[in-house]
């Protein structure tokens, strides 16, 4: 009778039978799960209303007709994505021609973006690894000299690089007086000086990453491989990098994320010539008074980078699969 009993209790599943104690704690557990779905509802309102909320207003935008002063008018069109990589004559509408000016902007705005990334690498690696090789109770000091340039406003810093590199600044006169060279060397309003002031504002975004995935950095695995007779460069190919690879990717993200849309350092080192993506959508915003086309420049700049991100994610994770596999 016991074994029928048993029995009848029996899943055919071979699972545990359900039992009120189980059930109690599946009902809590779920309760548990609402109430953390109920504390995440301000945020995901905020976020929906502050973030997704602006980015279909623009969406919405970009497919306007623009009025004659700014603004737009509510009717629908396409021509604003279609200005953003065509143009056609003034004289003769049906010759249509690709936008060599925006492409030009695009391809600085990406290039320089890159640019500034890899520099922010090398220069943050050797830094964060400074960092985190300090005694425990120094590198909140080293951290703290890091940290610095986030108390003053961006413009500042700008203008900081600005003294540094013009024609008068601190570089060129120096040399001269040096006696290397005889006249100034023209810096300012050039790509290069775009890309000395990204890298010097956004090199703290590589450099905090970094040293977050190598403080948790074993270090007797180093020493490991040097008695196993392994050289540095080894170590540091081997060992190393791939340990704080997440912090790369993290600082990678970090800067190129904020380069690409970078506005007030183009827009004061560069001089107004060498325009940006940021400054593009700025002066149809402006100047231009064509909103429309500047939401549809402003939403090609967002599926530009968020496509950069899901590249670069996707083939992170598939390097990262492949290394684990072998």
């Amino acid at each position: 009778m016991a074994m029928q009993d048993l029995s009848s209790t029996a899943r055919p599943d071979g699972a545990a039978p359900d039992t009120p104690a189980s059930a109690v704690e599946d009902s809590a557990t779920a309760e548990r799960h609402g109430w953390k779905w109920l504390l995440c509802a301000p945020a995901l309102t905020i976020l929906v209303l502050a973030a997704s909320g602006p980015l279909l207003i623009v969406l919405v935008y970009s497919f306007l007709t623009p009025a004659s002063f700014g603004g737009v008018i509510w009717e629908f069109s396409t021509e604003a994505w279609f200005r953003v990589f065509f143009s056609r004559d003034i004289f003769d509408p049906e010759d249509v021609r690709l936008n060599h000016a925006h492409l030009a902007i695009f391809w600085r705005s990406i290039s320089l973006a890159l640019q500034t990334t890899v520099i922010c690498a090398i220069l943050g690696f050797p830094t964060a690894w400074f960092i985190a090789t300090r005694p425990q109770h120094t590198r909140a000091f080293w951290l703290f000299l890091i940290t610095i340039p986030f108390w003053t406003n961006l413009l500042i810093r700008t203008f900081a690089i600005q003294e540094v590199i013009r024609n008068q600044g601190l570089i060129n006169t120096t040399l001269i007086r040096l006696g290397v060279i005889d006249s100034p060397i023209q810096m300012m309003f050039t790509d290069f000086a775009i890309l000395v002031g990204m890298a010097y504002v956004f090199l703290p975004l590589m450099v905090l990453p970094l040293y977050a995935a190598m403080d948790k950095l074993d270090i007797r695995l180093v020493e490991a491989g040097y008695d196993l007779y392994a050289s540095r460069w080894q170590v540091l190919r081997r060992i190393i990098l791939p340990l704080v690879k997440p912090g790369f990717i993290a600082g990678s993200i970090l800067v190129f994320i904020p380069s690409i849309g970078a506005f007030v350092t183009p827009r004061v080192l560069g001089g107004g010539r060498n325009l940006m993506l940021g400054n593009l959508i700025e002066l149809q915003f402006g100047q231009g008074r064509n909103w429309p086309l500047g939401a549809a420049l402003a939403i090609t700049m967002l599926v530009l980078v968020v496509g950069a991100l899901i590249f670069y994610i996707r083939y992170v994770g598939r390097e990262d699969d492949g290394g684990r596999r072998t």
